[in-house]
C-alpha cells in the first residue's frame, strides 16, 4: 500500500536575478517505503535539478486526498472533521482528516474544499487551512508496482482537454476500476504476415 511522503531536498538554485542560493525544498510523493521514496525522488528530480542535490529528510505524511486545480500552484493543507456514530448508536466519535488543495489564497482553498467534499453524505467542518511549503507533488503511478511482464505497451494519445481538477490518492485505489490487460502475441502477427 502506498503512502504519502514529504521529502526535503537541498540543492543550489538559480534565482530570477541570476544569483545562486542554497535552498531546501519539500516535495510530496507516493511510495511504498522510505527507501522507495528516496529512490523515486532521485528519479523524478534527477533531470530537472542541475548539479548535485541531497535528500535531507523523509517523513510519512498523513493526507486523505489531494485536489489539484490547474490554475493554481500554491498548496494549502486543510484539516476537516466530521462525527461518526459508534455501532451502538450512542457515542459520536470525531474523525479528523487532512487534505491538500491547490488554490490562489485561503478563501479559494476553503471554497474548493467545500466543492470537492460536497458529495459526502455527512456534515463536515473545515477547521483549519494553512499554506503548505510543498513545491511539487508526484502522485501514485501504476507502473511503480507492476512487474515488467505485466506492463502493456504505451501508445501515444492525442489529448485535447486538460481536466480542471485532479484528485490524487496514495494507493490509487479510489478511482481505479478493474481493466482488462490487452496483450499482443508477436508470434501470431508474424505467422499472419508470412501466410500473406
Amino acid at each position: 500500500m502506498n503512502s504519502w511522503f514529504t521529502v526535503k531536498v537541498k540543492y543550489t538554485k538559480q534565482l530570477e536575478n541570476g544569483t545562486f542560493k542554497r535552498v531546501s525544498e519539500p516535495y510530496l510523493l507516493a511510495a511504498m517505503t522510505f527507501t522507495d521514496a528516496e529512490a523515486r525522488i532521485y528519479e523524478e528530480l534527477g533531470s530537472s535539478i542541475r548539479g548535485e542535490f541531497q535528500v535531507t529528510g523523509i517523513t510519512r505524511t498523513d493526507l486523505h486526498d489531494i485536489f489539484q486545480y490547474d490554475d493554481a500552484e500554491q498548496w494549502f493543507k486543510c484539516k476537516v472533521t466530521y462525527d461518526r456514530i459508534d455501532e451502538d448508536g450512542e457515542k459520536a466519535k470525531t474523525i479528523s482528516q487532512n487534505f491538500l488543495v491547490s488554490a490562489a489564497n485561503v478563501k479559494e482553498s476553503y471554497e474548493r474544499m467545500e466543492e470537492s467534499l460536497a458529495t459526502l453524505m455527512i456534515d463536515f467542518n473545515v477547521v483549519s487551512i494553512t499554506a503548505s511549503p510543498i513545491v511539487e507533488i508526484f502522485p501514485y503511478r501504476e507502473e511503480d508496482v507492476q512487474s515488467p511482464a505485466q506492463k502493456a505497451p504505451k501508445f501515444e494519445e492525442e489529448t485535447t482537454h486538460t481536466p480542471i481538477r485532479q484528485v490524487f490518492s496514495a494507493s490509487g485505489s479510489d478511482s481505479d476500476e478493474e481493466e482488462e490487460d490487452v496483450f499482443i502475441d508477436d508470434s501470431e502477427i508474424s505467422d499472419e504476415t508470412e501466410q500473406a
